[in-house]
């Protein structure tokens, strides 16, 4: 019995070293740094992200402080975004962030961090494709401007800044049109409570956004169907002062199928 077992687990010892020789080896075992990220950056070009992204991977572990470690860390983020990875694609330009803060290329990391949001499938615009959706998250969003505002208030130079902007101002116009989406979608309901909370949010956080006209309409409806007469007419006075043509004193105002009108003819 016992040299049956001794049998066994000596075939089963080689059977493992056969394995484990059995596997291909490594081509990159002997790549310099030079070499490993010149291959990631060959990988990319092709849009082969799972071979760039291994690649850089190798260089980062291999040559943690070579001249190339601090490039390969910020390209990585790149790569795990075009390979629609997106959290650690943000991790990586987050752990960039936090080890190279001085680094000439930190405006960049803020910048990425910002795309990688601003772009995110179920985040930044899902919100907004279906005003029914009231419960959506637009932490995408805010997650994308807080980033662009680093780029503009902290490297104006940076010749990412005059884009940054621009996202920032399309930005506060969707996190804007996102809080009248659920002021109405509240008001459709009957929660005028919620309705008059959300369209606050919407006037104060976004006073120059040009949804404001209809936060603040809302809020009139909101405060009216609450039977707070002093605050509908507060926030009427503040609406005509600011909004003096504005067509939701004249009639129901006509949308698109993306914007379906609340007007109610016996308010």
């Amino acid at each position: 019995m016992r040299s049956s077992v001794l049998a066994l687990a000596a075939a089963a010892a080689l059977f493992l070293a056969g394995c484990a020789t059995s596997e291909p080896p490594d081509e990159t075992a002997d790549w310099s740094a030079q070499r490993l990220y010149g291959e990631a950056r060959d990988a990319g070009a092709q849009r082969d992200w799972p071979k760039a992204i291994k690649y850089l991977q190798k260089l980062e572990a291999r040559y943690p402080y070579g001249r190339y470690a601090q490039q390969a860390q910020l390209e990585i983020a790149y790569a795990y975004w075009k390979d629609r990875e997106r959290a650690s694609a943000i991790a990586a330009a987050e752990r960039f962030i936090k080890l190279y803060p001085n680094h000439d290329s930190v405006d960049y990391a803020y910048y990425l961090k910002g795309l990688i949001n601003f772009t995110e499938d179920d985040g930044l615009l899902a919100f907004l494709a279906d005003p029914d959706m009231a419960e959506r998250d637009p932490k995408a969003a805010q997650e994308a401007f807080a980033s662009f505002r680093e780029v503009v208030t902290r490297f104006p130079e940076s010749k990412y800044a005059e884009d940054s902007a621009a996202r920032m101002r399309y930005l506060v116009n969707a996190l804007a049109r996102h809080e009248v989406h659920v002021a109405r979608y509240y008001m459709k309901r009957g929660a005028y409570l919620a309705a008059a909370n959300r369209a606050q949010q919407a006037v104060a956080n976004f006073p120059q956004a040009p949804a404001t006209e209809e936060a603040m309409f809302l809020l009139m409806q909101a405060y009216g169907a609450l039977g707070l007469a002093d605050l509908r007419a507060d926030a009427e006075r503040v609406m005509r002062k600011n909004f003096p043509d504005s067509p939701y004193f004249k009639g129901p105002v006509k949308r698109d199928v993306a914007w379906w009108r609340i007007w109610d003819p016996d308010w």
